[in-house]
């Protein structure tokens, strides 16, 4: 299966790191999508088909990652979306809420092999 990754973070400098790893995994990515924000990852996936994978910030304007989390699930044609959190958010109690909500959780900062365990639990291999 070919990846089309979906990639929030409010951070520019971020987003390069993970599509950065992303490319250095040796996955099979299809196509990787970019996001700044909850509202605009909300827009990608209505306009983008096939997206099947979200690779989500917890701490950003607008939108957060836990209402995007909460809001994609929400949505039929995205409630099933493997999502993994990649953040440097600390709080015990969120985490569990997100992780009850579906989302693996990634903390920031990752190493390459970190995050790419988590792909392949999150994907199934």
């Amino acid at each position: 299966m070919s990846l089309r990754i979906l990639v929030v973070d409010d951070s520019p400098v971020m987003r390069k790191m993970v599509i950065r790893t992303l490319n250095m995994s040796g996955l099979p990515i299809e196509a990787v999508h970019e996001a700044t924000q909850g509202r605009e990852a909300l827009e990608v996936l209505a306009r983008e088909e096939g997206i099947n994978l979200g690779l989500f910030d917890v701490n950003m304007p607008v939108l957060n990652g836990e209402e995007l989390v909460t809001l994609v699930r929400a949505e039929p044609k995205t409630a099933a979306l493997p999502v993994i959190m990649v953040s440097t958010e600390g709080s015990a109690e969120r985490i569990e809420r997100l992780k009850r909500l579906g989302a693996a959780f990634v903390r920031k900062p990752f190493g390459p092999e970190a995050l790419l365990d988590a792909i392949i639990s999150a994907t199934g291999g």
